[in-house]
């Protein structure tokens, strides 16, 4: 898959617990098709749904679908945010891919940004 900077190439989609974790996957499974790629037992992101989405039921999961942006400089855009106006609300961290943080627009919304390197 080709990521392209600055753009929004990831949504996930929040689920409270293991039961509607399980419950949202075989939805989508069932009515879209969407296969399903398992990192533990409380995150799973999809096969075939177009924009890459996954499902987090992981502690601390924000009760609203999550945007996530894709940057090749994550450092250098997390220092853009910040001088913007935006808030960080979770440092950078490290996931399986990747490294990402998440950060409140002016407005309150919460996005993330994320990269391959």
């Amino acid at each position: 898959m080709t990521h392209i900077p600055n753009h929004i190439d990831y949504i996930e989609f929040p689920a409270p617990d293991a039961a509607a974790h399980g419950a949202s996957k075989a939805f989508y499974e069932q009515v879209f098709g969407w296969k399903y790629q398992d990192w533990g037992s409380d995150y799973s992101d999809t096969q075939g749904s177009g924009l890459g989405s996954g499902i987090s039921s992981q502690p601390g999961t924000r009760p609203l679908p999550l945007a996530v942006i894709y940057t090749d400089r994550l450092e250098g855009t997390m220092a853009k945010v910040e001088a913007s106006g935006g808030e960080i609300i979770q440092p950078i961290f490290s996931f399986p891919g990747g490294r990402r943080f998440h950060f409140r627009d002016p407005a309150g919304n919460e996005l993330a940004v994320w990269s391959d390197r």
